[in-house]
């Protein structure tokens, strides 16, 4: 009988031994090993408790990686499965928002949890909970997993889906890329993605617990290299919020941080042109009024008088009546110009995923099975793949892990 090891109780890795357990139809010992006291651990805390599991537009713009033509084939593979369907076979009732996110109708992770544990039962998945890898050999037939414990464990099949580095609070810990590393398959380095960003302290004096609107680019110089629209959340450290989460993907080790700037435009659906006007016509009506006065109704008071140090405007004390006619030509580029920089990611227990891992171009398109290595496989965040905010990270995950599932299941 093959017996197939599936490395790793997560999300790719769960979905991995489901799937290979159904396409072997019990010709296969399908074991799932995971460190942690139970599986399904960080599935527990996505979409805020509700489990964003999916996105209805996976397509490769919405994730960060240094080959995106592998890539790209990569999804395609994926999408061809058809997760929804895939899912509601499995007796999994979806629901989807506007924004194509997709939760389970229940609208939580727990229940989703419970289902995955009564899957992995149905399809005879053997689970060994408490268990640490140590390392993996090639034998002369087969391979040989050699746990903390000292354990050896022999398999005709591995399937790697030991998760990254982000959210250690979590289980996580990295291991997976040093594990890589033993079996010669190299890997982009590896970074926080998906993380709230520092920038200078001076910046966000005051603003600590704001929340706005607004549309949030990314800047090397004078290069905008992307842009993000939604809420944005001020800390004490920096900024947060999914659309400067988002922006994280771009911080990749090798790039200088300090040459990237965030900007926030405060007022995205009017131009520049159009605002100075709306805050001249102002003027008339807030004249015997100070800077905060003349922002209210515009912006939150802490926001309001932050944009008009920022953009140069000097004392907020003074009346709007002295303030020269050029000031709102200024106060209005400030207001769809607010820079911040001294940027930099937060820690990894504040990263929903990592960014770098396995190179793709080591694995196959289809499987996800490592070229030069027969039987093993990589997936999930363990490869050189890390989506934006949204469901695409797990679209992501359990794509990976059933294409592989499907591939060693094959008696």
């Amino acid at each position: 009988m093959k017996r197939i090891l599936v490395l790793g109780g997560g999300a790719s890795g769960i979905l991995a031994a489901i799937a290979a357990a159904e396409e072997s139809r019990g010709e296969a010992r399908v074991t799932l090993i995971e460190q942690n006291p139970k599986v399904g651990k960080k599935l527990l805390a996505t979409g805020n408790g509700r489990c964003n599991l999916d996105n209805r537009d996976p397509a490769p713009g919405h994730y960060f990686t240094s080959d995106r033509k592998r890539l790209e084939e990569m999804l395609k593979a994926i999408e061809r499965l058809n997760l929804e369907r895939w899912f509601e076979d499995h007796g999994l009732i979806t629901r989807s928002d506007e924004a194509g996110r997709v939760y389970p109708y229940s609208n939580q992770a727990s229940d989703f949890v419970d289902l995955l544990s009564l899957w992995l039962k149905r399809a005879g998945v053997q689970v060994q909970t408490g268990c640490r890898v140590k390392g993996l050999e090639r034998g002369r037939n087969c391979w040989q997993l050699t746990l903390e414990s000292g354990r050896v464990i022999p398999a005709d099949a591995v399937i790697c889906a030991m998760g990254g580095k982000a959210g250690p609070q979590f289980g996580t810990d990295g291991f997976s890329y040093g594990f890589a590393w033993q079996q010669g398959c190299r890997y982009e380095p590896i970074y926080p993605c998906l993380v709230p960003l520092k920038c200078r302290k001076d910046q966000v004096a005051d603003l600590s617990g704001v929340r706005v609107k607004a549309a949030a680019s990314l800047w090397e110089g004078e290069n905008r290299l992307a842009g993000e629209e939604g809420e944005i959340q001020f800390t004490d450290y920096g900024l947060s919020g999914i659309a400067v989460m988002n922006l994280s993907g771009y911080f990749v080790p090798g790039r200088e941080h300090r040459a990237l700037s965030i900007r926030l435009d405060l007022f995205p659906h009017m131009s520049e042109e159009e605002l100075t006007a709306l805050l001249q016509r102002r003027v008339s009506l807030m004249s015997q009024t100070d800077a905060a006065g003349f922002m209210t109704g515009l912006l939150q008071r802490r926001v309001g008088l932050a944009v008009w140090k920022a953009a140069g405007l000097g004392s907020t004390d003074r009346k709007i009546s002295a303030l020269k006619q050029q000031c709102w030509q200024k106060l209005a580029h400030g207001l769809k110009n607010w820079e911040f920089n001294g940027l930099s990611p937060k820690e990894w227990k504040l990263a929903q995923t990592t960014g770098g891992g396995v190179r793709l171009s080591l694995l196959d398109p289809e499987s996800f099975r490592a070229l030069d290595h027969d039987g093993l496989y990589f997936v999930g965040e363990s490869v050189d793949c890390a989506g934006q905010c949204g469901g695409f990270n797990l679209h992501w995950a359990f794509g990976s892990g059933i294409l592989a599932g499907r591939d060693c299941g094959r008696i």
